[in-house]
């Protein structure tokens, strides 16, 4: 079972061997971050991950991870920078607007 490897040419995709991907991520860990969000003890935090795990259908090589509060351990993976950067916003909006509402 082969292991598709991605890397970030700006913030396109490129497909590349596992070589290229170890690598380019010893050199790039900063272009790495799409979003990184905290409010107290709450962050929403979106990375290029670069490995596709889905075995078929589009890559999910983004991901958007919640730490902290009551969504704690949320997750959702992406394809694209785009989506990636509209799922951290609604991740944002899961973790602090959705909070907000529920304390008033």
């Amino acid at each position: 079972m082969q292991m598709n490897t991605y890397i970030l040419r700006g913030h396109d995709v490129v497909q590349c061997t596992i070589e290229e991907w170890m690598k380019w991520f010893e050199t790039n860990d900063d272009k790495r971050r799409v979003a990184l969000t905290t409010q107290g003890n709450v962050t929403v935090s979106t990375v290029f991950l670069g490995i596709d795990l889905t075995f078929g259908g589009p890559p999910l090589i983004f991901e958007t991870m919640i730490f902290g509060g009551e969504r704690e351990g949320y997750q959702k993976r992406y394809s694209t920078w785009l989506e990636a950067e509209e799922g951290h916003k609604n991740a944002c909006t899961l973790a602090f607007i959705l909070k907000l509402v529920e304390e008033n």
